[in-house]
């Protein structure tokens, strides 16, 4: 049949891909090890894809399952019964609308957002898209959280032009809880809202023992918080959550035209048209697995962290780069390795691990993303960092050829043209012998060049790899 033809394909294209179960993908991906959960997603995926949440007069069923959603999430995460949220396509869409919805609800001349340095990317995509100007704050050295009372000080620095602070629960790179409580009051005081990005901790902390110091909506100056269920409530991709503790606070999020000839636009979200598939599968999972089975998935979940802390704190040229306060971890190295080449010798061995370039004072890392399926593999995990570490040393820091590094520095991203890009992604060893866009199997050496790359030109290199590899 045709059809197995094409699903033949498709498995083909999959065998390319990393694995998103089995609990080696330490990033991206989020398994719960629960198969029936899965089949309960897909099905319910399958059911409602043809569904459009752009109206939900249309399909009342979405606007139902919304709700529930919200009044499932609204005592995890400390809010009010005045709370009110919006199911958004993933934790970058949640935090886009949140610095939309404030700075469309404060309307002053050069915008501000005051966030810290550890902040998510989707601050700065959302600084671009709206206009805001993002006002990143240096955080703790040590302890990789924000410091309120530099925080405050950037508040006041640009009073009259600040319409949202930023938090979060935990941070991404780090995975530390930024202090919310001290950061709202000062946001509160001066008649500001914040927002936490929960987007990767708001469905781990409910659960966690001992509990976190306060992150959430029992902060009093919290005004909005993102959740993602696409990570920890393990449900199929993209659904998260944007929750404002009043109605009225929301209210600019919504969009609406009647200035056309067709029917009235009106839009909780940045999408119009969106498939209910996602909704349906994130409503079942959630209901399938419940409260309790949340709770033993978080338990499995923080005891594998804790495990792989322990173990990564105890070995030769490796250490945390700070105490870990959810399920995510940051490992940097000493000087007889670097992170770069440990990533590739982890994916040598089956593991994922994410590389993160070193930004201003604050080193490269190994970014982890524990899940409840990354618990029984933990042994072999660390095994596998043992061999990873050795022959990592064995073979040395890689190094940035002189001539490369004073390269990188003295280019302007803002004036070269496409062929000069070309150049770049050559000298970066993204392209190969015919010119052709290729992605070597070991990317230690194209990880180490963008590391000393200055922020813009990384960003520019990335850009031109992204437009070869979509052409």
């Amino acid at each position: 049949m045709v059809a197995d033809g094409l699903l033949d394909r498709l498995t083909a294209l999959r065998r390319g891909d990393l694995p998103t179960h089995g609990g080696r993908t330490l990033a991206y991906v989020y398994d719960s090890g629960l198969a029936d959960a899965d089949e309960v997603g897909r099905r319910a995926l399958a059911m409602f894809a043809s569904t459009n949440g752009l109206d939900p007069t249309a399909f009342p069923s979405l606007a139902a399952m919304e709700r529930d959603l919200v009044a499932l999430t609204r005592p995890l995460a400390g809010a009010p019964d005045s709370a009110v949220g919006t199911v958004t396509s993933g934790g970058t869409e949640s935090i886009l609308l949140a610095v939309q919805t404030a700075r469309d609800a404060r309307p002053v001349a050069d915008p501000v957002m005051v966030v810290p340095t550890t902040a998510h990317g989707a601050f700065h995509k959302a600084a671009h898209y709206f206009g805001v100007r993002l006002v990143a704050v240096d955080v703790d050295p040590v302890t990789k959280r924000a410091v309120p009372e530099a925080m405050a000080a950037a508040m006041d620095a640009h009073a009259g032009h600040v319409v949202l602070v930023a938090v979060s629960a935990p941070s991404y790179a780090h995975g530390v809880i930024d202090p919310v409580e001290p950061i709202a009051a000062a946001a509160a005081e001066r008649g500001l809202r914040c927002h936490v990005d929960a987007c990767i901790g708001g469905w781990v902390l409910p659960w966690a023992e001992p509990a976190p110091p306060a992150w959430d909506f029992r902060c009093p100056g919290v005004t909005s918080l993102s959740v993602d269920l696409h990570k920890y409530a393990y449900t199929p991709k993209g659904v998260s959550l944007l929750l404002h503790r009043t109605a009225d606070l929301r209210r600019p999020q919504f969009f609406a035209t009647a200035d056309w000839p067709g029917y009235t636009m009106l839009n909780a979200t940045t999408q119009s048209t969106k498939s209910g598939g996602p909704l349906a599968a994130a409503w079942a999972v959630v209901q399938h697995i419940g409260v309790d089975g949340y709770r033993d998935l978080v338990a499995i979940t923080l005891a594998a962290t804790r495990r792989l802390a322990a173990g990564i704190a105890e070995r030769d040229h490796l250490a945390l780069a700070a105490e870990p306060d959810s399920s995510l971890l940051a490992v940097q190295t000493d000087g007889a390795l670097d992170v770069f080449s440990l990533s590739d010798e982890m994916g040598e061995r089956g593991w994922f691990v994410q590389p993160q370039m070193a930004f201003r004072d604050l080193p490269a890392t190994l970014h982890l993303t524990v899940c409840a399926a990354t618990a029984d593999g933990v042994d072999d995990f660390l095994t596998a960092l043992d061999e990873s570490v050795a022959a990592a040393v064995a073979a040395g820091p890689v190094e940035v050829a002189p001539e490369l590094r004073d390269a990188a520095a003295a280019l302007d991203p803002a004036t070269l043209d496409d062929a000069a890009f070309d150049g770049l992604l050559a000298i970066a060893g993204l392209a190969g012998h015919d010119g052709a866009l290729t992605v070597p199997k070991r990317m230690a050496p194209v990880n180490a060049l963008l590391d000393v790359a200055p922020p813009r030109l990384r960003e520019a290199l990335l850009i031109a790899f992204l437009d070869r590899l979509t052409r």
